[in-house]
């Protein structure tokens, strides 16, 4: 299988290298993806906005043949989505790691601080506690050094969603920073924040406890996370 991988923000292709090694072993086709205006520091992100990190994604299905398992990390999960939208044929299935699909006029986060085009990685103190459990001081000052301004346009843009198809593609969640059963309630309750994840048809939820970057906090577990849900969609 063909497993495409969609880095969060801040982070480029490399950030998946120490989960990826259970779906090379099992044989599988790993694609990380560095995205438009993260190349490096210096890389330009003016006029780079959401769309482009959609199609940058559709790309990349379109240059391999035949079914693809799509792997989004944080604003990665909106992005994945908005390529079930497009190749709704082409995905066996979307796995969102403690992410999301983004809905029809959601913006991933537009309180984001940005500094002209960019979106420089905040200071510790901006994120929440449950963001940065297990996130050490060694895992923070690695994570520092390796981080890129994401581009503001794609933290800023709305989602842009044509065919209803995209809920026909099975889905995985794995849960980080909440429990998936703290997801389930909120569907239950009808709450805006998961309206899109809860039309989706067939979706699972897998538990994977530590802060949002289990790719660098639990790296072997969310390699073995993945490949399950890679297994389970046949």
């Amino acid at each position: 299988m063909d497993i495409i991988l969609v880095p969060g923000f801040w982070l480029d292709a490399s950030s998946w290298s120490q989960a990826t090694p259970p779906l090379v072993a099992a044989g599988h086709a790993v694609h990380p993806l560095t995205l438009p205006g993260l190349e490096s520091l210096d890389a330009p992100r003016a006029g780079i906005g959401l769309r482009d990190h959609i199609d940058a994604v559709v790309g990349a299905v379109d240059a391999v043949d035949g079914p693809v398992v799509l792997v989004g990390h944080s604003g990665g999960g909106a992005i994945i989505h908005g390529v079930v939208d497009a190749r709704p044929d082409r995905i066996a299935r979307a796995v969102y790691v403690d992410s999301g699909p983004l809905g029809e006029g959601g913006a991933i986060n537009d309180q984001l601080p940005a500094e002209g085009d960019d979106v420089p990685l905040p200071p510790w103190e901006g994120f929440e506690a449950e963001d940065l459990v297990d996130l050490d001081d060694g895992l923070r000052a690695a994570f520092r050094a390796r981080a890129i301004p994401q581009p503001r346009g794609v933290a800023y843009d709305r989602q842009h969603l044509h065919d209803e198809r995209r809920y026909e593609v099975p889905a995985t969640v794995i849960a980080c920073e909440f429990p998936s059963s703290m997801l389930t309630e909120w569907i239950e309750a009808g709450h805006p924040f998961v309206a899109e994840l809860a039309r989706i048809r067939d979706v699972e939820y897998v538990d994977l406890p530590t802060g949002h970057w289990p790719q660098f906090t639990r790296p072997a577990e969310l390699g073995a996370a993945i490949l399950a849900a890679v297994d389970r969609t046949g």
